[in-house]
């Protein structure tokens, strides 16, 4: 597929920011420390915005650094994080040799999106820092969070990426407009104010992404019986390099 610009509203990353906000049960005494690239809308919205948003702090490191990650979270001595699960399996590889950080770490939870987080990696986060892992399913054509496991005392289901949170989230038939039952695999479509208005300078690709006002994300998944959405498949060519999404066409 050929690369797209994707317009985001100031109103469509307010309300993104909100989403968030909402989700995370985020106040003014938080403080994320963020790991992410700022050129990343993961970085941009999860990590920065929503916690502007909320009249919160956030410590900014230079970029994530494996190293560096340690002296980072004792310094900055953050409630969370977030970041990819390739980040996540970095951190869990060099945290025996931290052990006195780790345990003076006092996180709230941390947060993982923009692919999928395997469910040992989330087993094992949470079993070294004492801290639930909530997963989230986001893309830039939302500014960011669409679905996202809850916190406690909520539920999380490792290998799904919970509930809609924010945005409607639904899953169509390959031919649209109909929308599935519970159960059924379809592609997962979403409408919402954090939603883009649609792609710049392409006719095409808007009235192939879009249907009756609902946005078709390209992927492919199903809803279980708590409305928790698990992703099965990915309709559109595109690499995922590590939750950095690369068109073939580029490379």
């Amino acid at each position: 597929s050929r690369p797209k610009i994707v317009p985001l509203t100031h109103a469509n990353v307010c309300a993104s920011a909100r989403n968030i906000r909402t989700t995370l049960n985020l106040t003014a005494v938080d403080r994320c420390m963020n790991v992410m690239p700022l050129f990343h809308i993961h970085g941009l919205m999860a990590a920065i915005l929503s916690t502007l948003a909320t009249g919160a702090s956030v410590f900014c490191t230079p970029g994530f650094d494996a190293l560096r990650f340690f002296s980072w979270l004792d310094r900055a001595k953050p409630s969370w994080y977030t970041a990819v699960p390739t980040m996540h399996q970095a951190v869990l590889s060099r945290a025996k040799r931290n052990p006195e950080i780790v345990a003076a770490a006092n996180l709230r939870f941390i947060r993982s999106s923009s692919s999928s987080l395997p469910p040992q990696v989330m087993a094992e986060l949470e079993k070294t820092f004492g801290a639930p892992v909530v997963e989230a399913y986001a893309m830039t054509e939302a500014a960011h969070q669409m679905t996202c496991n809850q916190l406690p005392p909520g539920q999380r289901k490792a290998g799904t990426v919970g509930p809609a949170a924010g945005p409607e989230v639904a899953v169509m038939d390959e031919s649209g407009p109909s929308l599935l039952a519970q159960g059924e695999v379809g592609e997962i479509v979403i409408r919402g104010s954090n939603v883009t208005p649609g792609y710049e300078n392409n006719p095409k690709a808007n009235q192939e992404s879009f249907v009756e006002g609902w946005f078709r994300t390209g992927d492919q998944g199903v809803f279980d019986e708590d409305g928790y959405l698990s992703i099965t498949g990915r309709l559109k060519e595109i690499i995922n390099r590590g939750g950095e999404k690369i068109s073939p066409r580029e490379v």
